[in-house]
């Protein structure tokens, strides 16, 4: 018999990654990620900042056992300045109203208030959280034009009493700032959140005056409160804003914070009723006879408040669309389960019904390729178990160059199934040609140094061929967690990665005609689809992806084949993970991209870019990249948001995901008893996964060629072998 010889082209040596390549990331890498990273959390706590809730201030009761404050100002008005002897307390005149509002601006309820003020003919004076006047610059411009007043009410509205007088002044600062930048003015008038009146102030409150006074501010507290924010009706807030007695004083009324109907509709009537007995309607700086509040800046102060509206702006833009990309994730993984529980269920049922059949038995014997570089741990393990199949094999083993005895301990074997090959260190796409070209069958089983076959893998991997469409097999790969090195949490993490991952989706891909890979661990080919496409390639660093694709596209059918067990060795430390999905997922990527114009193509080339192309783009890429919004939405929500909607939202989609996984291991007829370790994996694993494909992502972007990095091997899959017979693997489960 004569074969076709596959001469692999040169390619950089496959050697153990040096020590500058086991960082996970390179310098500049980190220093961009560390930035993007601390930019995002930025622009979260900013948007938090602006969006937080407010609560509607109220007069409060009048403390008791007050021991500092002055009975002067306890007795005095609610207009608060700095004077020669200490603060200074100022009433009102006797029907003189100062109309003031809290925790504005609003969309909706302040320029109706405006409105009405305007229609009367009257000022009034808008205490403005920072937050909401960052997000509406343009009512407090419709403010000055209206000819009202504007205060500071601080930030984010906190109560300054409970903060420290570093965080006091940034929130005083940060309001002014956005006044500067949205008017051009500074103003002196400051209403304290949750103050009252004068006969409410206490120790805490009153040091906080004498704070706030000393910096400029002329405080104005409360003579007369709605209780609009209770919502007790328009005639209620009309009564409790009437000054009894013909009295002055200011009034507390709020133009947002909720439903402010009543309070327009109250306005409406108050100020005429007021007029009529003789009222007059100003600020409170006015009526006091200090000088105006509103004074113009300099060009500085009013650059830095058009920028810092500028970055609230834009937080709020990349927050919205954070908010569309959750939306998108959580489509994806609902479509991703729709998909899993329909198709993958179909593919099952349709395995196990009694009269599936690929065909006639296939019988004939099978050369087995093992290309192998430094795999003494392993090396004999792999090989026996592949002797000890049910099925006639041939077993070539390729030592790509190895520095340590892997081709002795093969060959010391003295198994006559078994021939050893050696070659100058090339690559595992040229220890795979090479193999292929000294296999003596037309079925050819690709497994790697690392794994061991159940006695009926090899007779099981290669009875599709009974069609003969199929070109390809796939076989079930599962994570070895017997032996040294491989119990413990990285291990059973890949385990359910394995399931729900790999498996489950190959279920999928069979079933759509558009499988997209086939494991180095376990996989089978006819020589003839191998010369189709001229073997395998290394212009990639997944070659077992680029050679699936190549397949794909030349016409024929890859399937997959669930009781094919193979046991591979998963990287036993985060390190070696790192390293082994780094390339699994740049080399998608390249073959990926190698394969895109099949999305173009007609019959079956098309078919697979159409299906199997856009299904790798949105769950392999799209997903993964995404998918680490929740757990971000998460913390931004417990902070700034309702906890206990957002736990719920969260611990919903953990539910769809755990759903999914208890599927997915019914399917693969798995034990549960792993998964709770699911939600553990989600917050930890899931964010390694996320970091390796952003880091793939950006290389490939740039255009960087990567070496192939071999693993360094813990061994141990011969306990697989020695705690049991080769057939007694059969049915064994992790």
């Amino acid at each position: 018999m004569s074969h076709r010889v596959l001469v692999p082209r040169p390619v950089e040596p496959a050697v153990e990654a040096p020590d500058a390549c086991r960082r996970r990331l390179p310098g500049p890498a980190a220093w961009l990620a560390a930035v993007t990273a601390l930019m995002l959390a930025s622009v979260l706590v900013l948007n938090g900042l602006t969006n937080a809730s407010v609560a509607a201030d109220q007069l409060a009761a009048e403390p008791e056992g007050v021991a500092t404050v002055p009975e002067s100002v306890l007795q005095g008005g609610p207009i608060l300045s700095d004077g020669p002897d200490g603060l200074v307390s100022r009433r009102l005149p006797d029907r003189t109203i100062a109309l003031t509002f809290d925790d504005g601006p609003d969309p909706r309820w302040t320029p109706e208030v405006l409105a009405v003020l305007r229609k009367h003919g009257v000022p009034g004076t808008f205490f403005v959280v920072g937050s909401a006047a960052a997000r509406h610059p343009e009512l407090l411009i419709a403010i000055r034009e209206q000819g009202s007043a504007l205060g500071v009410h601080t930030f984010t509205h906190p109560d300054l009493t409970t903060v420290t007088p570093l965080r006091a002044a940034i929130e005083l600062g940060d309001t002014q700032l956005i006044i500067n930048g949205a008017v051009g003015e500074s103003t002196a008038l400051l209403r304290p959140p949750y103050s009252s009146s004068p006969r409410a102030i206490d120790d805490p409150h009153y040091g906080s005056l004498l704070e706030t006074t000393e910096v400029g501010y002329t405080t104005v507290l409360t003579d007369y409160d709605s209780e609009d924010w209770r919502h007790p009706g328009v005639e209620a807030i009309v009564a409790h804003s009437t000054p009894p007695n013909g009295r002055g004083g200011t009034v507390l009324m709020h133009d947002a914070g909720g439903d402010r109907s009543e309070t327009v509709a109250a306005l409406d009537r108050l100020i005429p009723l007021l007029k009529d007995r003789g009222y007059r309607f100003t600020t409170p700086t006015e009526a006091v006879g200090l000088p105006a509040p509103d004074q113009p800046v300099s060009t500085g102060p009013y650059l830095m408040g058009r920028g810092l509206m500028v970055a609230v702006g834009i937080a709020g833009v990349l927050v919205s669309s954070l908010t569309w990309m959750l939306l998108v994730v959580g489509g994806l993984v609902l479509l991703r389960l729709l998909v899993m529980m329909v198709v993958a269920g179909r593919h099952r049922a349709q395995r196990a019904a009694h009269r599936w059949a690929w065909g006639a038995p296939v019988t004939e014997p099978v050369s087995v390729v093992v290309p192998a570089y430094n795999e003494k741990e392993n090396i004999a393990a792999t090989v026996r178990s592949l002797v000890a199949s049910d099925h006639p094999v041939e077993v070539v083993v390729v030592d790509d160059g190895s520095s340590d005895d892997t081709a002795e301990i093969a060959a010391g074997l003295g198994l006559p199934e078994v021939r050893v090959v050696r070659q100058p260190n090339g690559g595992k796409p040229a220890a795979l040609n090479n193999g292929i070209a000294h296999a003596r069958h037309r079925l050819i089983v690709m497994i790697d140094g690392d794994t061991v076959f159940e006695r009926d893998t090899v007779r099981r991997l290669v009875q599709p061929f009974a069609d003969p469409a199929v070109g390809a097999v796939s076989g079930n790969a599962k994570v070895a967690t017997t032996g040294s090195g491989r119990r413990g949490l990285i291990a059973s993490w890949q385990h359910i990665e394995y399931v729900i991952g790999f498996n489950v989706d190959r279920r999928v891909y069979d079933l759509f005609r558009c499988m997209p890979t086939i494991p180095g661990a376990v996989g089978a080919f006819r020589r003839d689809a191998l010369l189709a496409v001229g073997g395998v390639s290394d212009d990639t660093l997944a070659e077992d992806t680029d050679l699936t694709m190549a397949v794909c596209r030349a016409g024929w059918r890859v399937v997959y084949e669930e009781s094919a067990r193979a046991w591979t060795e998963a990287p036993a430390t985060l390190g070696q993970l790192w390293r082994q999905r780094y390339r699994w997922s740049y080399g998608t990527m390249q073959s990926m991209w190698k394969h895109r114009r099949a999305v173009l193509s007609r019959g079956a080339s098309g078919r697979f870019g159409r299906l199997g192309l856009v299904q790798l783009a949105l769950f392999q890429i799209l997903l993964p990249l995404l998918a680490p919004l929740v757990d971000v939405f998460l913390v931004y929500g417990l902070l700034f948001l309702d906890p206990l909607l957002t736990a719920g939202a969260w611990s919903a989609m953990l539910g769809l995901q755990l759903l999914g996984a208890v599927y997915a291991f019914h399917l693969e007829r798995e034990r549960l008893r792993v998964l709770w370790l699911l939600p553990l994996q989600q917050i930890v694993y899931r964010q390694l996964m996320y970091a390796v494909l952003v880091r793939s992502t950006v290389t490939a972007a740039a255009g960087i060629r990567l070496r192939w990095q071999k693993l360094r091997r813990v061994g141990g899959l011969h306990e697989l072998l020695d705690a049991a017979d080769v057939p007694a693997l059969a049915g064994r489960s992790t």
